[in-house]
């Protein structure tokens, strides 16, 4: 079922049946575990995320908040391709929501019971492809998340959306800088065959 949560967010709930979800949150897991492993970025000032985080595509530098072909941030290894069926399910989840990407980033993150994302825009790609309000898409895998979705502004109220293993949201137009934040992680809510904890694939267009 699709929810119209204001213009432009758009929430596809039970987007991926659970054979799908299944089968992504095994091929996340090959790929976290994989020659360029996911790891625990550090940002500006030096704190270190929660979540454990592979970029797909291009990867993302938590020091500079830009992209690059290597994550040199970290071990300079070269980010690795996104997997045709992952930008497949992105391109149609868009397409669904009213918009169109072409997925050349993918941001997978991986929240263990316990970790939070604060409250941040995605504006880190081309000023272009933000003023075509192109979308951002969001896979959720696993444990259920509370997230928060506020305005264009930090100062903006936000309000409260569940995303359970299998939802997309779709974040385009007018809604494409939006703050956003994952508050809370349930534990033991995953579905079998996913979990423990939650891997969430943010898609973008750079």
């Amino acid at each position: 079922m699709n929810v119209t949560l204001a213009d432009g967010l758009v929430l596809l709930q039970s987007r991926l049946p659970p054979a799908a979800q299944r089968e992504l949150w095994a091929s996340c897991r090959e790929l976290a575990e994989g020659p360029v492993p996911m790891y625990t970025p550090t940002v500006r000032g030096g704190r270190k995320m929660s979540v454990g985080m592979l970029c797909l595509g291009k990867h993302w530098n938590a020091l500079t908040y830009q992209y690059e072909d290597r994550r040199s941030d970290f071990d300079s290894l070269p980010a690795p391709p996104i997997p045709p069926r992952f930008a497949a399910i992105a391109t149609a989840a868009a397409a669904d929501a009213g918009f169109t990407i072409q997925p050349d980033i993918c941001i997978m993150n991986h929240y263990a019971a316990g970790a939070k994302m604060g409250v941040h825009q995605d504006n880190d790609e081309r000023p272009e492809t933000i003023a075509e309000g192109v979308p951002i898409v969001s896979v959720s895998l696993g444990d259920e998340a509370r997230v928060v979705v506020g305005g264009l502004s930090r100062r903006d109220p936000t309000f409260p959306v569940m995303l359970k293993s299998g939802d997309v949201i779709v974040m385009g137009g007018p809604s494409r800088l939006r703050y956003h934040g994952v508050t809370r992680i349930l534990a033991g809510t995953a579905p079998q065959g996913t979990g423990p904890g939650r891997f969430n694939l943010t898609f973008r267009q750079w």
